[in-house]
């Protein structure tokens, strides 16, 4: 008894010392990180993490639901897809066409309404709201220096950085994009409660505008310059100028990195397949939903063009690939959340999903991207079952180590 005594006496003390260096070293949030990704038996961040955080809400108006295809699911997915789906564990898979609901498939207990994390899918929503607050004037315009709204940035290199910078992804700020180390500065914006101060923190230790780097904290700093520039929470004013104007089914939840807090504005918008889909409509529309001009159309050519000609994968807050030989562009995120434009066809593709397809240092999009595109095409009738990318590409690491010792 007395040894059992000692030893949680000991271990009490140890965990008492790393608990008061965690404060020391201002690790704390990794308690957090521990007690909503490992404790749950992840790895990662998650598609229905948001219940551990506090959110703030997206407020819907008079919900207005999607027109359903007189063909609706009228066509099965393909076997390719179907595999696709389970390796990588979809929740949802929808074909939009001519707006209207042509396809749409759920799993894993997710159905129309059931929320999950857009991760980086948000911050084509931070780019559309800068947008919408250069319209209405509140912000200047894409040349506006930061340092209007943050006098932190007002000497040095950071004194070049401008509004347009944090939505192009040129910022030239020493952010680290690493997603699995706990001692990022990715990972302390998601798990910590002072992320203003965190952003803040971060020095810009190259010339801005004049590279693309993709960093969270742009897209994090851009969403502080539209609520100092509209004084309004951001859920509150893309609920009034796009959620409830596009009439969203559904209220959303946006994390916020403490009670009363900030957006985590460059992730973390809790909605479902539908309501994400908006945001591919009025894009596909140049801004305009169901004759309401909401965006100007120069924004939305604005976003879907790439503002580097070497890097011609990425414009404003929109990922950017001419495939099949068409334009097309969507939002992303973490894990394979996918909203995908293809105006020539008049077809919205939405994929929210467990596992993100392959990246490869070769190829700005995950192969992911290619088979959802593909099958989408052979389930309409456009592709024949050997054509496109997609077939030949495989989803793992596991997958692609087995293909090349063949």
């Amino acid at each position: 008894m007395n040894f059992l005594r000692k030893f949680l006496l000991g271990f009490a003390i140890i965990i008492s010392f790393i608990i008061i260096l965690a404060y020391l070293f201002d690790v704390d949030y990794l308690f957090k990180a521990v007690r909503v990704v490992y404790l749950n038996g992840k790895t990662t961040a998650y598609l229905d993490d948001y219940t551990y955080f506090e959110n703030r809400q997206i407020k819907k108006g008079i919900a207005k639901p999607w027109a359903m295809h007189k063909d609706y699911n009228k066509v099965k997915a393909t076997n390719r897809l179907e595999e696709v789906h389970k390796e990588l564990g979809s929740v949802a898979y929808l074909i939009i066409k001519n707006d209207s609901i042509w396809h749409e498939s759920y799993y894993d207990g997710y159905g129309k309404d059931s929320k999950s994390n857009s991760f980086s899918m948000a911050k084509t929503v931070v780019t559309a709201s800068m947008f919408k607050a250069i319209m209405e004037g509140k912000i200047k315009g894409l040349d506006q220096p930061v340092s209007d709204y943050f006098p932190e940035y007002k000497e040095g290199l950071a004194a070049k950085l401008t509004v347009g910078d944090l939505s192009s992804m040129s910022t030239g700020m020493d952010w680290g994009e690493q997603y699995s180390s706990a001692f990022s500065v990715t990972t302390r914006a998601y798990f910590g409660d002072e992320l203003e101060k965190t952003v803040l923190n971060v020095p810009i230790v190259r010339e801005p505008g004049t590279e693309f780097e993709y960093v969270s904290g742009a897209t994090q700093l851009l969403a502080m310059v539209i609520v100092k520039a509209t004084g309004e929470h951001l859920s509150d004013y893309v609920s009034k100028h796009f959620w409830q104007p596009m009439g969203a089914e559904n209220d959303a939840l946006w994390q916020i990195d403490h009670e009363g807090g900030i957006e985590k504005a460059y992730c973390c918008i809790g909605s479902n397949a539908r309501d994400f889909a908006r945001f591919g409509k009025l894009f596909e529309h140049m801004g305009n939903w169901n004759g309401n001009q909401i965006l100007d159309s120069a924004a939305v050519a604005k976003m879907t063009a790439p503002k580097f000609e070497e890097s011609p994968q990425y414009g404003y807050g929109v990922w950017l690939n001419d495939y099949l030989g068409k334009k097309m562009y969507y939002m992303r995120g973490h894990l394979g959340q996918f909203v995908i434009v293809i105006p020539e066809d008049n077809i919205i593709i939405v994929r929210l999903g467990h596992i993100k397809g392959l990246q490869t240092t070769t190829d700005a999009h995950s192969n992911d991207f290619y088979v959802y595109v593909d099958e989408a095409y052979k389930m309409m009738g456009k592709m024949k079952p050997n054509e496109g990318k997609g077939n030949a590409l495989p989803m793992t690491i596991e997958e692609a180590e087995v293909k090349n010792m063949k």
